[in-house]
């Protein structure tokens, strides 16, 4: 078969099978264009979930004619000239218009801020109409309809309209997140209207425009530099978390990508500090050297390259675990809110009680010896213990202290035990209920936690090394990881050329299976340039041990053991969780107690 050269309508369709794969793709290269021409105001309109219209239009610098007939043609661009090296605009392709004209009916109406006119062109799949004058205002209106009509095979790929307007939606988030100085709205008869009013330079107000308003209370300031790479944002507090990884947004050099190196530090970050099936609230800007990063490796632009990937995860989970050590221990602020909803004002009528009233059988926390009431005999076994007290006196003091006013310590003064597992403590302007098993499993795990870091494990030497056949690749990137493994307790050696031959294990993972641990390293190291997995491995012994090895529910505590731990808690990292991640102590404020009774 004789080769041919391809049309310019069929080559432009082949381009927009990779640039624009559904509306969302189509909204993203729009906006992208009216950032990159300086707007301010950027108005989307959507229809039939943007199959049917999406309008994009700004307030930005415009185009002439000449401009106009040279943007719908492929790979032309005022972005770069020569290089990829220094790319600081968001596009740079020159392929949107052309892709998203061969597949659909576009028209662009532009004027510049110092022309008398504007212009109009229009193209429909493929084929380019003539130029002609337009009354427009300064800036540039893009209007797209029938996207796919002249590839109908493309729309049986499609999801439903709500789906694909909740992808635009989507779009519109990201792109306010990471330009909080320009005011977005997005409109149409397929939803409702969602407008970011312009912040300036208050991000974090942006942010809580998109993430919700309890972002802002729950949120920590992250601010760190290694070498020439800077990250600056926000990182919700372990128990502010959600159902899915949708709420986790990165940036690069002011581009949003969903980066799987980025997401993977984030998780790392937040390891034994978020339950199961949850995941963080964060947003993280990563600033460097446009040369240090490849933004050219796939046509959506939303994924990038690092030059050096470990620095980048070693920057984020360091920055994002500093954070969370200085500021993270406070709870959630919804866990009020939570816990208010939970109760009911007044008496209930036995038909609107909850058909299963709490047993000690039944419940999580299983306290030893069940709830008999309030009568006189079981609170006679209270008589002997004295008012609990949050006053600190020196120890070894040969006289006593003199009273000091009221001491202000975050979590209190311990009141009371309920339930042989609740500490309840009297803050400056509220109460705090502490779980005392979570809270001292997470005191005992993090104090377990810095011995692992502050000196070489203990290790076991196998009696007979064990021989691991990997490609020699991968034997190359261990040993050049070999002196951090040795730290953990993991002694190996070369073994040939395509072999590791393993001496000494971890003691903390007893029996292991050594074939697959370094397998799984080997694997670590070639896609993230880090050995993080067996850390990770010895954490979650470490968790384990501090689960079996805590305060027990059910335990009577002494006023003194109560105010101890809530003094630990106050200075030990991420004590607001477990290691589950749970929370360890709500926190209600006076205002929120007065709520319940009516009184503000």
């Amino acid at each position: 078969m004789a080769i041919r050269q391809l049309s310019e309508t069929l080559i432009n369709q082949i381009a927009a099978g990779e640039v624009i794969e559904r509306p969302a793709s189509a909204a993203k290269e729009l906006i992208e264009n009216a950032l990159d021409a300086g707007a301010t105001r950027i108005e989307i309109a959507t229809s039939g979930g943007g199959k049917a219209l999406l309008r994009v239009s700004d307030n930005g610098s415009g185009m002439d004619a000449a401009d106009l007939e040279l943007a719908v043609r492929r790979h032309c661009t005022s972005k770069i000239s020569e290089t990829l090296e220094d790319i600081r605009t968001l596009g740079f392709r020159g392929e949107a218009l052309p892709s998203i004209g061969s597949v659909a009916r576009l028209s662009i109406a532009s004027r510049r801020r110092d022309s008398a006119g504007g212009h109009e062109i229009a193209v429909a799949g493929g084929k380019i109409a003539h130029l002609r004058p337009a009354a427009a205002n300064p800036g540039t209106i893009v209007e797209v309809r029938d996207l796919f009509f002249a590839t109908p095979a493309r729309l049986k790929f499609l999801k439903t309209e709500k789906a694909e307007a909740g992808a635009i939606t989507e779009i519109v988030k990201r792109m306010a997140i990471a330009f909080p100085a320009v005011r977005f709205v997005l409109s149409g008869s397929d939803r409702t209207t969602l407008e970011f009013p312009a912040t300036g330079d208050d991000h974090l107000g942006r942010m809580a425009q998109v993430l919700g308003k309890e972002f802002r209370d729950n949120a920590i300031a992250l601010d760190a530099v290694r070498e020439e790479i800077s990250l600056t944002g926000f990182a919700g507090v372990p128990t502010f978390n959600r159902g899915n990884s949708a709420h986790q947004y990165a940036f690069v050099n002011g581009r949003p990508v969903q980066d799987k190196l980025i997401l993977s530090a984030i998780r790392g970050a937040y390891a034994e500090t978020i339950p199961s099936g949850r995941h963080p609230v964060a947003v993280l800007s990563i600033t460097l050297d446009p040369a240090l990063v490849d933004v050219n490796v796939h046509p959506a632009k939303s994924d990038v390259r690092f030059r050096d990937p470990g620095l980048v995860r070693g920057l984020i989970v360091g920055a994002i675990r500093e954070a969370l050590a200085r500021d993270g221990s406070r709870a959630a602020t919804t866990g009020a809110s939570d816990m208010l909803r939970s109760f009911r004002p007044g008496f209930q009528p036995n038909s609107q009680r909850p058909q299963t009233a709490w047993s000690a059988e039944t419940s999580p926390s299983r306290p030893y010896q069940p709830t008999t009431g309030f009568g006189e005999r079981p609170q006679a076994s209270f008589d002997g213990l004295s008012m609990p007290t949050a006053r600190a006196e020196p120890q070894f003091s040969p006289q006593p202290a003199a009273a000091e006013p009221t001491a202000r310590y975050p979590l209190g003064a311990a009141r009371a035990q309920i339930h042989a597992n609740y500490i309840v403590a009297q803050t400056e302007d509220g109460l705090v209920i502490v779980d005392q098993h979570a809270a001292h499993e997470r005191l005992v795990f993090e104090a377990m936690r810095k011995a692992l870091h502050s000196k070489r494990l203990a290790s076991q030497v196998l009696l007979i090394p064990e021989i691991v056949d990997i490609p020699e690749e991968d034997c190359d990137r261990l040993m050049q990881h070999a002196a951090e493994l040795s730290e953990l307790g993991l002694a190996i050696e070369r073994f040939g050329p395509g072999a590791i031959a393993v001496r000494e294990t971890p003691a903390m993972l007893g029996e292991v299976d050594a074939h697959g641990l370094i397998r799984q390293l080997a694997d670590e190291i070639a896609e993230w340039d880090t050995a993080s997995g067996l850390s990770a491995k010895l954490e979650y012994v470490a968790a384990t041990m501090a689960c079996h090895g805590s305060v027990r529910s059910g335990r009577r505590l002494r006023p003194e053991e109560m105010n101890a731990l809530l003094r630990e808690m106050e200075v030990t990292p991420g004590s607001g969780q477990c290691n589950h991640g749970r929370p360890t102590y709500i926190e209600l404020k006076l205002s929120d107690i007065e709520r319940l009774f009516g009184r503000s």
